[in-house]
């Protein structure tokens, strides 16, 4: 099992995003975890059969399969930082986690547009999107769960800077690892992992199809990596675990 680890993470390159405190190990999952991914659509996507969540049970049910733990998927599309403050009782804090994943950004950069009067609009500012993250972060806290802290991934895959919003997401980004310095939750740095994996595997500089379809949602080897990342985060040094599918009669 070790020199199967030792191959897969060599042939992948993973660079090293998850980040307890300055280098500590994950905490170690316990019998009756209950995990809850919060997102977007990303998140909502990868409870699909390929998705990363699912391939996270699914590495969870073979390695940890004496603890029982649960996977919850709380991920809906579209939604940004003041949309997961809004629903964080009923599709979070309800189901009594224990550890919450939270995977959030992305929208908050993405739909900033011009309107009809040339104002720009729609996304979620700085210091709103800074706020809403500690709110979350204290009302998962006082209900007795820990958090992980993902940094939003990617808007565009070439791996020089030049994609429209590498900019702003690389601020928002910072906002997100300046929360968890400040609130001294683990942090999975996913953007920093990202732009690793791509500046390695993206010579030719595209703007999607790597680790995405479109430049933002994950293709199969998108979720592959997340999963792995989100394993590392848990604590889990396993090759993510594929859905079998069942035999064609």
């Amino acid at each position: 099992m070790v020199r199967r680890w030792f191959l897969w993470a060599a042939a992948w390159a993973l660079p090293m995003g998850v980040l307890a405190a300055e280098g500590a190990a994950p905490p170690a999952l316990a019998k009756g975890d209950r995990i809850v991914f919060l997102g977007d659509s990303i998140t909502q996507g990868g409870g699909g059969p390929k998705g990363y969540i699912t391939l996270v049970k699914n590495t969870l049910d073979q390695e940890c399969k004496d603890l029982g733990i649960e996977v919850i998927n709380a991920g809906i599309s579209g939604h940004k930082v003041p949309n997961l403050q809004a629903r964080l009782d009923k599709d979070v804090l309800a189901k009594k986690p224990t550890v919450v994943v939270i995977y959030i950004g992305i929208n908050d950069v993405w739909h900033w547009r011009k309107n009809a009067q040339g104002e720009t609009a729609g996304g979620t500012t700085k210091e709103k999107f800074e706020e809403g993250l500690k709110d979350l972060i204290a009302r998962i806290r006082a209900a007795g769960a820990r958090v992980i802290l993902c940094t939003p991934s990617v808007i565009g895959e070439k791996p020089d800077g030049s994609n429209e919003r590498d900019k702003m997401l690389d601020e928002y980004s910072d906002i997100s690892r300046k929360v968890a310095a400040d609130t001294g939750v683990q942090l999975n740095d996913l953007r920093k992992a990202f732009l690793a994996y791509l500046k390695e595997h993206n010579a030719e500089g595209k703007p999607k199809g790597v680790l995405t379809g479109d430049g933002v949602h994950l293709n199969p080897a998108g979720n592959k990596f997340v999963a792995a990342q989100m394993l590392q985060a848990l604590g889990i040094k396993a090759e993510p675990v594929e859905t079998k599918e069942a035999p064609k009669p």
